[in-house]
């Protein structure tokens, strides 16, 4: 009786573990698939912050090969689609798009961990939200009480698109 208890446990882990293999998404496989387009749309996965001594860093972790990425500063953030504004206090924004991107996977599962809306207090940033993840576009924006004096750089393995904002002159961090 013992015997048939364990045949049956490796038989169901065996299923179990072919079950999980089956679950994983086409996209995710490295093999090359008939839709290349899908596999080539960068993941926006996480957006996370930190204040330095002389500045506050902004990164946008992505997985696959990083997109064409624009920052640009905007009188107002709005959400992608709705064209609604989004409620992050501030007095300046800076606008970053990453296209062709998405933050959610074929089935239209979110895979972005990162704040929607979040106040943040540091010395410069003040805010970030997802504003858009909209027809291979994903939008992040950043809130700030003075004008952004930013820069912009990639980092790799992991992909990160990092935007480091000076402190206003005058703060102590």
């Amino acid at each position: 009786m013992h015997h048939r208890h364990t045949l049956a446990a490796v038989a169901a882990g065996i299923l179990l573990t072919a079950g999980i293999g089956a679950t994983i998404p086409a996209g995710a496989a490295k093999a090359p698939s008939p839709n290349a387009s899908t596999q080539a749309t960068a993941l926006v996965v996480n957006a996370r912050w930190g204040g330095h001594a002389n500045f506050d860093r902004l990164v946008i972790d992505v997985r696959g090969a990083m997109p064409p990425v624009t920052v640009r500063q905007v009188a107002a953030l709005h959400h992608d689609g709705s064209g609604q504004r989004v409620p992050l206090a501030g007095k300046h924004f800076l606008e970053i798009r990453l296209s062709p991107a998405a933050a959610h996977d074929d089935a239209g599962r979110s895979v972005y961990q990162g704040p929607r809306l979040l106040k943040i207090h540091l010395p410069a940033l003040k805010g970030v939200a997802l504003t858009g993840d909209f027809e291979g576009v994903v939008t992040i924006g950043a809130a700030f009480d003075t004008k952004p004096a930013y820069k912009t750089f990639r980092l790799h393995s992991p992909e990160r698109f990092v935007v480091d904002i000076a402190h206003p002159v005058g703060c102590r961090a």
